[in-house]
């Protein structure tokens, strides 16, 4: 019966991380950046090939910020985040998650694929849910 509860425990939060995947690239295209850096630990890491890197949630929230500025992301941006091929572990109240990305702009007239990679990912189980702790930026 132990053996049955972990599993149930893992696939819950599996999915969990999936979900906060998920809402990560929803929130970088159109959604509130406070409600985004809250999806971070508060010691995260963030960055990669070709990626600006970052330390700590205010720092990643600053960084959003600057990328709406630009319009690199964002509302009017007609740019699109997509992550598929997500492969989680699980390992207590750590977990690692390796993903492809893909980054579409011209959305609103001609889509067009700029940028594919992978996301190399670190989370931690906090008292409000899993976080992301880590991401690594590996291109194409």
């Amino acid at each position: 019966m132990h053996e049955q509860a972990m599993s149930v425990r893992e696939d819950s939060d599996e999915r969990e991380i999936q979900r906060l995947l998920a809402q990560l690239a929803h929130l970088a295209d159109d959604g509130d950046l406070e409600e985004y850096a809250s999806l971070f630990t508060e010691d995260a890491t963030w960055g990669g090939d070709g990626a600006p890197r970052s330390h700590g949630r205010s720092d990643i929230l600053q960084g959003a910020r600057e990328r709406r500025a630009k319009g690199t992301t964002g509302p009017g941006s007609h740019t699109v985040h997509v992550v598929s091929t997500v492969d989680v572990r699980i390992e207590g109240d750590r977990a690692t998650s390796r993903s492809v990305f893909q980054f579409f702009v011209d959305t609103d007239d001609s889509p067009r694929l700029q940028v594919i990679g992978n996301y190399a990912d670190e989370f931690r189980r906090e008292q409000s849910g899993w976080k992301l702790a880590n991401r690594k930026i590996l291109s194409g």
